[in-house]
């Protein structure tokens, strides 16, 4: 009965009453120590995201100082109509779920530089605000106090509370859990304007809500992270396979290993058995004068290849011939082909930012700022051969223009108290298809990638693979439910708890905004 109260504000498209903005946009900017615009290019801009796939005008975009200014923006929206709230980190969206339709985007990037390293029971923290980006926390902890946050994103260029509203995965989370499983303590704005600062002990349904909940309860403006001692150095290794059977068994082997006895970073990708520049075997060589001799891989080698990608961490003291021992030793048993393993030494902080330069090389390349059509998802470990036979061999044998990840994630690091929803089983894969598109692409291009992620859901309904797709984009309310199974009355009823007219967070099109009844 509960339930269905509440479902009363769940609909499958936003609702389009006019409101009362834009005097409430005049009132904002004598109320707010930042700023609100309604300039066409701020608004422009704030109306795009890197997935380049849907385009949104707000009323206004915002630039906040701090939580004091989220918290007016919000309860000014409260107090209107039927305005809206979106918290914007650094863009990187991919299907609108930051966009506001006529409503308020809050750029959090604007806010104040917040950084300071506590000490709690023996732990080191790092308190940060929620618009700043991963890979400034990454240069100062490690610049300044020689520590680093355990668990991180390939890309670095992503706000703290963009990637905590979501889930946050790397290499590290095999071992450390994802990034929603590294905080400690936030500072959170809810849906009713109230600025509250949460814990697992302190206003914890809150703290477990906003985690992973796609920004539908609360914006957050600070986190606390737990850190560790930064390493100096990292051996980056590449390991090819030919068959996924092999590939996902020392995979699932390096995740299940205890800390001292296998590598601090796993992932993995597929590859094309081409000589394609952009997936094929010429992506795999960490060194620029190394060279993939297809001679090595052996004749029963099909249309897709994959790599498992390891790393072990060092100290500057550490002698050569103790890191090659190491090495030796976890890679010992494994069942790559051996003259084909590609290894490099970098430091720490390029490590970690690896893909910046990826993303320099695209920006030289024109395809940035092209539309990106990504498709992410948690596949169970009980079907991932069943998806790499339907997808990977099948649809995407050519590749997707960019990365196709796929390792493991162990279930056990993960908070089942977080709004995040995964797979059966202790063991599930993430696989990522990183598309990018040339510069300029036919819209017919684009809608024909789109096309083909739709295709890849109906094949693993068809096929009956146990998925939830991470960065989640759905229209319709019968389709959220299906993802959020049996948590969807638990999402539903903490929405109603924490966003109770549903103002934030719009463009994720789970709920839809309550109108103001005038009294």
């Amino acid at each position: 009965m509960m339930i269905a109260c509440l479902d009363r504000f769940v609909t499958d498209t936003d609702s389009r009453r006019p409101h009362d903005g834009s005097s409430l946009c005049k009132a904002l900017e004598l109320q707010l120590q930042g700023g609100v615009t309604t300039d066409s290019r701020d608004i422009g801009l704030a109306g795009k995201d890197f997935g380049g796939l849907h385009s949104i005008t707000p009323l206004a975009l915002v630039k906040p100082t701090g939580a004091d200014d989220v918290a007016k923006v919000v309860k000014s929206a409260v107090q209107s109509s039927n305005l809206t709230v979106a918290a914007r980190g650094n863009g990187h969206s991919i299907n609108g779920q930051a966009m506001a339709d006529r409503g308020l985007v809050v750029d959090m990037t604007a806010m104040e530089n917040h950084f300071h390293v506590v000490l709690n029971n023996g732990l080191s923290y790092v308190d940060v605000s929620g618009g700043a980006l991963w890979e400034d926390v990454l240069k100062r902890c490690v610049s300044d106090y020689g520590l680093a946050p355990r668990s991180w994103t390939d890309y670095l260029s992503l706000t703290v509370g963009g990637t905590l509203s979501n889930a946050g995965v790397s290499g590290q989370t095999f071992r450390y859990g994802p990034q929603i499983s590294n905080v400690a303590e936030l500072e959170v704005v809810t849906g009713t304007g109230d600025t509250l600062i949460c814990s697992e002990m302190e206003n914890s349904e809150l703290f477990f809500s906003v985690l992973g909940g796609l920004g539908q309860f609360g914006i957050i403006t600070k986190a606390r992270v737990l850190l560790q001692p930064a390493p100096d150095m990292v051996r980056w290794i590449r390991l090819v396979y030919a068959e996924f059977e092999s590939f996902t068994r020392d995979a699932e082997s390096l995740v299940r290993r205890p800390e001292g006895d296998s590598f601090d970073y796993v992932e993995g990708f597929v590859f094309s058995n081409n000589d394609d520049p952009l997936t094929g075997r010429s992506t795999v060589p960490l060194d620029s004068d190394a060279v993939f001799d297809k001679a090595h891989l052996p004749e029963t080698a099909g249309s897709v290849l994959y790599c498992l990608e390891v790393a072990v961490h060092y100290r500057n003291n550490d002698q050569g011939a103790t890191v090659d021992t190491e090495v030796h030793r976890l890679l010992t048993g494994l069942g790559y082909i051996k003259p084909l393993r590609f290894q490099v030494d970098v430091s720490y902080i390029q490590f970690l930012s690896r893909v910046k330069r990826a993303e320099e090389e695209a920006i030289a390349n024109g395809v940035w700022d092209t539309p990106h059509p990504w498709l992410n998802l948690f596949v169970s470990k009980s079907d991932i051969s069943d998806f790499d036979r339907v997808v990977f061999k099948s649809l995407l044998q050519n590749g997707v223009g960019g990365p196709m990840l796929v390792y493991p994630l162990l279930r056990s690091r993960w908070d089942s108290r977080t709004s995040v929803v995964l797979p059966e089983g202790e063991i599930f894969y993430l696989v990522a298809l990183l598309r990018f598109t040339p510069p300029n692409p036919k819209p017919s291009m684009v809608d024909k990638l789109v096309e083909q992620n739709r295709e890849i859901i109906r094949r693993c309904k068809e096929n009956d693979i146990d998925f939830k797709l991470y960065l989640p984009h759905y229209h319709s309310r019968d389709e959220w439910k299906l993802h959020f199974g049996n948590q969807w009355g638990r999402f539903v009823e903490r929405k109603a708890l924490f966003d109770p007219m549903a103002i934030l967070a719009p463009g994720q099109k789970i709920f839809t905004r309550i109108q103001q009844r005038s009294h």
